[in-house]
């Protein structure tokens, strides 16, 4: 495969975006790549400490179904902006981590009886450890992922740019046009959301 064009700041995916939209297919392919390197990183992240499961799901046929799911999104959508942009590449991300969650981690799946040390390395921008929002076995995935979806859309629009799409709080915070005070203030708002709703499932 040819290498892609970097993606980096908000003008250089807004650049990208322009040309994709006008027929250049290297920019289109550099966004997807964007796009689903973020999700492979988050499915290494998902499947920490189930190291047969991990190795199998580090295999093309992750980045490759990510890839269908994109060019149809892409394919029925007309993307205008980068915060269009990275919105529904985010909506893709999350649903291809509920499935894979869904498939290893249901009733039936081959990891719902395994168990896992600890919490997923924290390699990545965007944690959200620190109110222990995220779930630390991943029994718990699947609804991680879904309560992100219920979200109020200020606070949805931020867990998209920084966990789903590994943006720094500053990019976030000019592709979204609002004072990097503002993001943050969001960003912990989200946070408290999700640790308040996690916390009565799991006491539930």
């Amino acid at each position: 495969m040819p290498p892609q064009p970097a993606v980096g700041t908000d003008t250089q995916l807004q650049n990208l975006i322009a040309r994709g939209l006008n027929g250049d297919a290297a920019a289109h392919e550099a966004l997807l790549h964007h796009a689903c390197d973020r999700l492979l990183r988050l499915t290494r992240k998902m499947f920490h400490g189930y190291p047969n499961l991990r190795r199998w799901e580090q295999t093309d046929d992750v980045f490759q179904n990510a890839m269908l799911r994109l060019h149809r999104a892409l394919a029925e959508v007309r993307v205008e902006s980068v915060r269009h942009f990275f919105n529904l590449a985010a909506v893709q991300v999350r649903r291809e981590l509920l499935d894979l969650a869904k498939h290893h981690f249901g009733p039936e799946g081959a990891g719902a009886n395994h168990h896992t040390d600890g919490q997923p390395a924290d390699d990545e921008g965007g944690s959200l450890h620190d109110n222990a929002a995220e779930p630390n076995d991943l029994s718990g995935w699947s609804e991680f992922h879904a309560q992100v979806e219920k979200l109020p859309e200020d606070d949805l629009e931020v867990v998209n740019l920084l966990y789903y799409e590994g943006l720094t709080q500053e990019e976030a915070a000019k592709v979204l046009g609002i004072s990097f005070r503002t993001l943050k203030r969001r960003w912990q708002s989200a946070k408290l959301k999700l640790h308040e709703v996690l916390n009565r499932e799991r006491e539930g």
